[in-house]
């Protein structure tokens, strides 16, 4: 299956489809963007659809496979037509965009030392760094 994300206002991801792959091929029995787009244009009558890669995370797809556009497009996402990429919302105001992934980083990285087992980090954008939350 392949998937397109439906895009809205301010370049939002507002919806997100699967199309069967056949669906995609031309008459040589390539995959190609632009008969999907179409398929959907007609299907529900949107024009602005952007084919999305579920298998693509941080510009790495995990099979081996060529990444697609960054990131897999999910509703909130917003499409960066300049880094041909679909960027997530940003979780703090203090978070810098990572542009190689186009996912959002904190300004200071999360500790690397071993936790109790009923211990996480979290980010607290009060203080602009990572605390320790004992689970419940």
């Amino acid at each position: 299956m392949a998937s397109f994300a439906k895009i809205g206002l301010n370049s939002k991801v507002i919806e997100v489809q699967s199309v069967v792959n056949e669906v995609l091929h031309d008459s040589n029995g390539v995959e190609q963007e632009s008969i999907g787009i179409d398929f959907l244009t007609k299907l529900t009558g949107w024009a602005i659809w952007k084919q999305t890669s579920y298998n693509t995370r941080g510009g790495v797809h995990n099979n081996n496979g060529t990444p697609l556009r960054k990131n897999h497009a999910g509703i909130g996402y917003t499409y960066d037509e300049d880094r041909d990429a679909f960027i997530p919302p940003k979780p703090f105001n203090s978070w810098l965009l990572n542009e190689n992934t186009c996912n959002w980083e904190a300004p200071i990285s999360m500790p690397t030392e071993e936790l109790e087992n009923n211990q996480y980090y979290f980010w607290n954008e009060s203080i602009i760094n990572w605390e320790i939350k004992t689970k419940e």
